[in-house]
């Protein structure tokens, strides 16, 4: 053999636990790779966070369930709403008990109340000190960027006083138009048998009604 010629390599065969080894570590990393993949993946977004406060004519949608559902279909729906509260001056008293005002709800749950507000409060109150001006001053520090005021439906004995109070809720929707629109529920209802004997407080249609005059305006505030 000439010196500078190399002899020809034998290559052994690779131990058969070699070859099921490097089977699964490929597996694994195929697997891992997968999991990497599927972590990566953007989570949903976050449901829009929309709070609704009123008196009892709002109540009617902690029973009535299917309206409660189709308001709050795709949204982080909460619902405050409580016999007797007024607006800014002090709630009356019902079974011993004095309801925070819209107000005072605003006051303490602030940011938490999220994007978008509804509020359906008059009943109880008299057209002199139904200051939505101060409300929606309180809601804007809230952070609150879009708000939707339910009119009071003018009937029953306090009907004179209802529309004073809706005389306010037109006006200031005209000074706080950026971010304050009105969801016409005296209008809406009109001639509808949607209420109890009062005429004011709901029955399930009417429940279902000021649902479905309330979700295209909220939908358009979470969406703005």
């Amino acid at each position: 053999m000439h010196p500078l010629q190399t002899t020809k390599t034998t290559r052994l065969p690779r131990p058969p636990e070699l070859r099921v080894a490097a089977v699964v570590a490929a597996v694994l990393l195929i697997v891992l790779l997968g999991a990497a993949s599927a972590t990566a993946k953007p989570s949903a977004p976050a449901k829009t966070r929309v709070t609704v406060i009123g008196d009892s004519i709002m109540a009617s949608f902690s029973y009535v369930a299917s309206a409660r559902r189709y308001l709050g279909r795709g949204l982080d729906l909460r619902t405050d709403a409580i016999v007797c509260r007024r607006l800014v001056a002090e709630s009356c008293a019902f079974q011993g008990t004095t309801p925070a005002t819209a107000l005072q709800v605003v006051g303490a749950q602030g940011r938490a109340l999220g994007s978008v507000v509804v509020i359906n409060v008059g009943y109880n109150d008299w057209a002199a000190v139904y200051d939505v001006d101060r409300v929606m001053k309180a809601l804007k520090a809230a952070g609150v960027q879009h708000v939707v005021w339910v009119t009071l439906r003018e009937a029953g004995s306090n009907a004179s006083i209802y529309a004073q109070s809706n005389a306010r809720i037109r006006s200031a929707g005209r000074r706080h138009r950026k971010n304050l629109v009105i969801a016409d529920w005296n209008a809406y209802s009109r001639g509808k048998r949607w209420f109890r004997e009062d005429g004011l407080h709901l029955s399930t249609s009417g429940a279902l009604g000021l649902a479905r005059l309330l979700r295209p305006l909220v939908l358009a505030g979470a969406s703005s």
